[in-house]
């Protein structure tokens, strides 16, 4: 079924497809577009609506606009409309090389969670200092799925690709001096990875790699 409101064509059949709803890319979006989007999705049964890329002036007025709960995490840049409870299964890990990779780290986790899926998070564990990320090793073994994010040169996606049994999603980001080219090398240095089992995304694109994340968690669940 499509719902058409002139301005978006909403497929409320996604989730029988794929699994989810549909998710709402709130960037470059008007705040009267996404309520009225999140309001026809909420109405016809659709529950934490994912709103994604979404700052924190935008999300208080389509809060304001909206009949329905709505939640926000600042630091994901994340609003989650008409919230319900979720069951989790599974263990997805995420790890970032950098505190400053925290806003694409924290875009994936609120991702995963709201999708169903138990994630735990391992913050500043670059390869720089890489005793700390070898302290996490029981819980990166245990993982069903690793979010790698790391900007500068990308190297932690190799690193924990050699180290993880299970797929492992590299999340190049935008952070670095002039010659990380807006994300570019981390994103090149991801491509070329040597390490076996590792697939990566876009620049900074947190939310990918939870989807991408959160399907391959739930398919070994199923199991």
């Amino acid at each position: 079924m499509e719902i058409d409101l002139g301005y978006a064509k909403l497929d409320m059949d996604r989730k029988a497809r794929q699994g989810a709803d549909e998710v709402i890319y709130g960037e470059s979006k008007t705040a009267v577009q996404i309520a009225g989007i999140a309001s026809a999705m909420a109405d016809n049964g659709c529950e934490n609506i994912l709103i994604t890329r979404i700052d924190a002036e935008k999300a208080k007025a389509v809060t304001a606009a909206v009949s329905i709960e709505c939640e926000y995490r600042a630091a994901a840049r994340i609003l989650i409309a008409n919230p319900a409870p979720v069951k989790k299964t599974g263990k997805i890990v995420i790890v970032s090389a950098g505190t400053s990779d925290m806003p694409v780290c924290e875009e994936a986790a609120v991702t995963a969670e709201t999708l169903g899926n138990n994630v735990v998070r391992l913050y500043d564990c670059g390869v720089a200092g890489i005793h700390r990320l070898l302290s996490h090793s029981d819980e990166l073994s245990s993982a069903r799925a690793v979010i790698a994010v790391a900007g500068m040169e990308g190297a932690l996606a190799s690193v924990v690709g050699g180290l993880c049994k299970c797929p492992v999603i590299a999340v190049p980001t935008s952070v670095g001096y002039g010659a990380n080219f807006g994300g570019l090398s981390a994103l090149l240095s991801m491509l070329n990875s040597c390490s076996s089992g590792v697939s990566v995304v876009n620049i900074d694109n947190g939310f990918g790699a939870a989807f991408i994340a959160s399907r391959i968690n739930k398919m070994t669940t199923a199991k």
